[in-house]
């Protein structure tokens, strides 16, 4: 079974949809990679959000944002799949509709993004080529990419 997709602004998401936008973020980004930081930095009221739903949970997103609300470029950010599905590969589904809707959106194919190193190939296989040196990022190692 495919994930079935919504993308939506910010205004657009309701109570219940931002609590688990939230939840996931924190399953993620805090608890499995234990680090402490700040998720909610201000930026979500900008984005656009991808959800992806299966069997009503969500299971996978990310936020989509305009060139000069984050990067130079139009950029995307917060890319979670719930460790449960993993192993079905719904990372690349994922991307696609991130990066048609930065399209459809945005109206550019130029994306820039702050990644995790870990997942360089992940990116690459997007069309994602490393345009930095290592940093880190709440004590993370990163890289920006762009497509371009």
């Amino acid at each position: 079974m495919q994930l079935q997709f919504q993308i939506k602004p910010f205004n657009e998401l309701s109570t219940q949809e931002l609590y688990s936008i939230l939840k996931l973020r924190s399953e993620v980004f805090v608890v499995e990679q234990n680090c402490v930081y700040l998720d909610l930095d201000g930026k979500d009221q900008k984005a656009i959000h991808v959800l992806g739903y299966y069997n009503s949970e969500l299971a996978a997103y990310c936020r989509l944002f305009d060139a000069g609300d984050y990067f130079e470029n139009a950029s995307l950010g917060r890319v979670i799949v719930a460790q449960k599905y993993r192993d079905r590969k719904w990372g690349n589904d994922l991307m696609l509709q991130a990066i048609a809707g930065i399209g459809k959106y945005f109206g550019t194919i130029q994306i820039t993004i702050s990644a995790q190193l870990y997942l360089q190939k992940f990116y690459e296989s997007h069309g994602f080529v490393v345009t930095s040196e290592q940093y880190l990022e709440d004590d993370i190692p990163h890289i920006e990419m762009k497509k371009v």
